[in-house]
């Protein structure tokens, strides 16, 4: 559901207040999870740039992207989204 490409995206995304949402069963990463741009209204945030950041440190490797996309697809699965 969440892989790497999109914890990369999200990390590399140049406005601090993006976040990587869940709209329907799909992983997106959004400018503002407001809902005020277009098609997020209803998202669920997963996890905010500032909060990955946090997570990943410094300089993280191809695997530590990689753990935290299946850290992050096994949280929202326990959700039930």
């Amino acid at each position: 559901m969440i892989d790497e490409a999109r914890v990369r995206e999200l990390r590399d995304a140049r406005n601090d207040g993006a976040a990587l949402v869940l709209l329907e069963g799909r992983a997106r990463v959004v400018d503002t999870p407001s809902g005020e741009e277009d098609g997020t209204r209803g998202a669920l945030v997963v996890i905010s740039k500032r909060d990955l950041l946090d997570r990943l440190g410094g300089e993280p490797t191809d695997r530590d992207l990689s753990d935290l996309a299946q850290i992050l697809t096994d949280m929202v699965g326990k959700l039930g989204a």
